[in-house]
């Protein structure tokens, strides 16, 4: 078990209102940084292994305090993870298990649906201040906007840049076209002044980097910086940003009362930067979910490496628990809170308890424990983001990740009742979560602009077999649409 603790006192479940319960008195409730970074592999920094480039501030934070080296991220594309992550639910749950692309016909008028509730909304509650710098990809249109979710500021590029490369101060549009070069240095300036700006009131900021999700371009310091090209450059600089935002909290005497998160949405697009494991951002291998997990809290947190399994739905519960916010009755999440693993303790989940690699619409892995069953599935099932990177699987296939971390044995022949064990837990959770072409009994709605158009997961096949009447108003609203962006 972890060994690390809070110091002073345990944990009450709330804050106190006038002295905190947390480590040394305050009269502040603590602050919380989001950091999230775009397709950035368990290997990507110094701390989890990476050689060819320098970060010695997320080392810092993964020295000083909580480093994970089993954590999953709720997908192995962008939207579905990030839905994971701010609403504590598995992307299936929440309606949004596609990347969404503004300029995909099947897809434009999608989104987050405003039903759901996020961990930005569990802030403003609680009478936190909001904001979001960077990327938000859960849906461009107005209805599904970061501020009908919880943030009260916005700065950034909010979509992939392959899709819209347009820069936001607020609803202002201040590039049409992002400079490259200067994205970092912009986010790191805005994330400065909104530590400033916000130092007298408790604040939950959600930084959501683009990189190193591409195109990027390393700003004129950092060029050169790395052994890894402009990728490792891009790094390099983006860990600087990190430390200017580390020492803006210690300026304004901040940083003993701010929770830092850091992560990445999912896996890279090599394997070389998912190292030991196998697989990219798109598979269900582990290198397409298993990424960077720190938690660093000065003076508060005492340093540990936890391999505790714990996952992207998790971070729901535990801010809303630190915050004394109480989850809302009325629907299902995914993950618990972490907060025992600050005091040493055990996490309300059971060691047996099943983790499922959705891609899409498709369950496509089930894991329990050390052991995570690849499940059978035919090319229409396959998602077409990951066409090109992966094949049929005629028979299930058994893997122990303790003794295989990439994913080269297969088991199965073995240890049949196991296959058997988890085949069935996968139909189980396919009832209530779907799978392909087929929805499952908990799944909520998806976030439409139109209700009465069909939800398509695949819009290279399953978008052009709909008829004109079934298209409906999606059709006919999105040719003027696609034409005024051109403009």
């Amino acid at each position: 078990m972890i060994r690390t603790k809070i110091k002073l006192i345990a944990l009450a479940g709330m804050l106190c209102a006038s002295v905190s319960c947390w480590g040394k008195a305050r009269t502040d409730r603590p602050n919380v940084i989001f950091i999230l970074m775009d397709d950035m592999g368990y290997s990507d920094v110094s701390c989890y292994g990476a050689e060819k480039v320098d970060t010695p501030n997320i080392d810092r934070m993964a020295a000083e305090g909580l480093m994970f080296t089993d954590f999953h991220t709720g997908a192995s594309i962008c939207s579905p993870s990030r839905a994971a992550f701010l609403t504590g639910a598995y992307p299936q749950r929440a309606g949004l298990y596609m990347g969404i692309n503004q300029n995909r016909e099947a897809h434009w008028f999608l989104g987050l649906n405003p039903e759901e509730l996020t961990i930005a909304e569990q802030f403003k509650k609680q009478g936190y201040v909001t904001a979001l710098v960077g990327k938000w990809h859960l849906g461009k249109e107005e209805a599904f906007s970061y501020y009908g979710q919880g943030f009260d500021h916005y700065y950034g590029a909010p979509d992939n840049m392959g899709h819209n490369s347009a820069f936001y101060d607020d609803r202002e549009v201040v590039y049409e076209s992002t400079p490259l070069d200067q994205l970092t240095t912009l986010y790191t300036e805005r994330m400065v002044q909104h530590i400033e700006d916000f130092r007298n009131q408790p604040f939950f900021i959600y930084f959501a980097h683009n990189y190193p999700h591409t195109p990027y371009r390393a700003g004129p310091e950092f060029k050169g910086a790395s052994d890894d090209g402009v990728r490792g450059d891009i790094i390099e600089e983006a860990d600087w940003g990190i430390g200017e935002i580390l020492k803006a909290l210690e300026a304004n005497g901040l940083l003993e009362n701010t929770l830092v998160i850091f992560s990445s949405d999912n896996g890279p697009v090599k394997e070389e930067y998912a190292q030991p494991y196998s697989g990219t951002k798109y598979v269900s291998r582990e290198g397409g979910h298993r990424v960077p997990f720190i938690l660093y809290w000065k003076g508060t947190l005492e340093p540990a490496v936890s391999e505790v399994p714990v996952v992207a739905m998790d971070l729901f519960p535990t801010l809303s628990e630190l915050i004394g916010a109480p989850l809302p009755e009325d629907r299902v999440y995914d993950g618990v809170s972490l907060l025992p693993l600050f005091e040493g303790k055990a996490i309300a989940r059971a060691a047996d308890e099943p983790f499922y690699y959705y891609n899409c619409e498709n369950l496509q892995a089930v894991r329990v424990g050390d052991w995570k069953l690849h499940l059978p599935r035919r090319m229409e099932q396959i998602p077409f983001w990951a066409m090109k990177k992966q094949q049929e699987i005629a028979a299930p296939r058994l893997y122990h990740l303790a003794n295989d971390v990439a994913e080269e044995r297969d088991l199965a022949a073995q240890y049949p009742e196991r296959v058997s064990e988890m085949m069935a837990l996968a139909e189980g959770i396919r009832a209530k979560l779907g799978e392909y072409g087929r929805r499952g009994s908990d799944q909520r709605a998806t976030g439409t602009l139109f209700p009465e158009v069909p939800i398509v997961s695949n819009h290279l096949t399953d978008w052009d077999k709909l008829s004109d009447e079934e298209k409906g108003r999606a059709k006919s609203e999105f040719l003027p649409k696609k034409k005024a962006r051109k403009k």
